[in-house]
């Protein structure tokens, strides 16, 4: 039987999602609660990997089990195993072609970010900070060309593994409230560090250490060394992943309205 299961997770403690072998990751401490529910070995394939240091509102994973459970044991069960950062929200049984990556149309990100001289102190590591004031109308402007299929080089990771650097973004909305600025988006599939360097460069634009044209000029060069460095993971979530409702999912309204903010 193939089951889904929908988590969310503090990944500020862990080494990211996948399994190494240290054991200090998501991965690994789910397969070892899930195993121990189930009483044998159990292996998970979630929607979209997270590095270290980066968190999960609403992460998918799916794994084969050949014993059955009740689906509350996979859920209160498994959270009892689980150390507190991490917690399973929901498992539901699914047909045996779905699977957590492939099966994804969308998935989406948020960022958020501190605008103000002091560090974070009460929400430190959960938010991404910068202590010069920000043109949040001009990082607006700068992002605008990011939306629709490009080839996104300029902003993937060296050791990215995906195939295409070619990806299509949905939506980029920039929103801000007090001393929050929140970076909001969703896309077809995102390459290695693709959300942290475009928060990066939009934050060089917002300093005005660049104008608004740069983020295109960047997108069109594909040339990673021309970008921003890689800003902090602290403040980047897995918002949400979206799949057909063919495949009987719990559905916690469409990521685009879990994504707008007042003033987006």
């Amino acid at each position: 039987m193939r089951i889904a299961l929908g988590l969310e997770y503090d990944g500020a403690g862990f080494s990211g999602w996948q399994s190494q072998p240290c054991g200090n990751t998501v991965q690994d401490v789910l397969e070892g609660a899930l195993s121990r529910v189930a009483g044998a070995p159990l292996r998970v394939v979630c929607a979209g990997r997270t590095d270290a240091g980066v968190h999960a509102l609403t992460q998918v994973a799916h794994f084969d089990a050949a014993m059955e459970r009740p689906l509350t044991a996979w859920v209160r069960g498994t959270n009892a195993f689980l150390p507190a950062a991490v917690a399973v929200r929901w498992a539901v049984p699914v047909a045996a072609d779905f699977h957590a990556r492939f099966s994804a149309r969308a998935r989406a990100y948020r960022y958020v970010l501190l605008n103000r001289p002091e560090r974070p102190g009460v929400f430190a590591g959960k938010v991404g900070w910068c202590h010069r004031p920000l043109d949040v109308a001009a990082m607006r402007e700068a992002a605008a060309c990011l939306v629709g299929e490009h080839d996104f080089s300029a902003f993937r990771a060296s050791g990215c593994q995906a195939k295409s650097p070619v990806k299509t973004l949905h939506r980029f909305a920039i929103a801000s409230e007090g001393d929050l600025v929140m970076f909001e988006c969703s896309a077809n599939a995102f390459l290695h560090h693709m959300v942290r360097n475009l928060v990066g460069a939009l934050i060089y634009v917002g300093m005005h250490r660049h104008p608004p044209h740069w983020l295109g000029d960047l997108l069109a060069a594909c040339d990673r060394r021309r970008g921003a460095p890689t800003f902090a993971p602290d403040g980047l979530y897995l918002a949400g992943v979206d799949y057909g409702d063919e495949w009987g999912l719990p559905q916690q309204g469409s990521i685009m309205a879990q994504l707008r903010l007042p003033g987006s």
